[in-house]
């Protein structure tokens, strides 16, 4: 599998938040690979009230001139939450990774969530970094490099509808919706 180019993440972050759909994210967890296919993200872009740009902007801003694809990993509600920076040159944006349907590895996904039911496992943004052990220390990873221990990669263009609707948990929301999903994929977190 090849990994997705840094110039896919130096774009707007609503166009990567599209076009990470149907990519898989690859987590290399001792000798084991899970991996699992993005069926639903948020894009979150400058001067977004609800990004964690405005309310860590220090931390987020120190990641984000470092360079778009990399990974950025903060705590919501005793969740860790996977964002990949995504955004032009000299701008600040990111996409949360928010559901995955799982493809490999998944018996030890049940057992780090504790869960029978394969639905259930990775159908929201704590759900998914909990059943793949993704914690602040991969925080700041190269999704680009091959030898990293997440990384997301290409592949083939398949035929799927994406819809779309403001982004979920959020209190104060921009006008344009910036949650995008799989239609009709079984492990989006949340039916529209």
């Amino acid at each position: 599998m090849k990994t997705l180019p840094r110039f896919f993440y130096e774009r707007d972050p609503v166009r990567v938040a599209k076009d990470l759909l149907g990519k898989t994210l690859v987590r290399r967890l001792d000798h084991e690979i899970l991996s699992g296919r993005i069926v639903e993200t948020e894009a979150y872009i400058e001067n977004d009230i609800a990004s964690k740009t405005q309310a860590r902007r220090k931390l987020f801003s120190q990641l984000a001139f470092v360079g778009s694809g990399r990974t950025f990993i903060y705590m919501v509600h005793g969740n860790w939450l996977l964002n990949i920076i995504a955004h032009p040159k000299g701008s600040i944006g990111g996409v949360l990774i928010r559901a995955l349907e799982p493809i490999k590895g998944i018996e030890t996904m049940l057992q780090n969530r504790n869960v029978k039911d394969i639905h259930d496992l990775t159908n929201g943004p704590g759900k998914l970094t909990e059943a793949f052990a993704i914690t602040k220390d991969l925080n700041d990873t190269d999704v680009i490099n091959r030898n990293s221990e997440l990384v997301i990669n290409e592949e083939k263009r398949e035929n799927f509808e994406i819809g779309s609707s403001h982004r979920i948990g959020v209190k104060r929301d921009l006008p344009q919706e910036l949650r995008f999903f799989i239609k009709g994929n079984k492990f989006v977190s949340k039916s529209s």
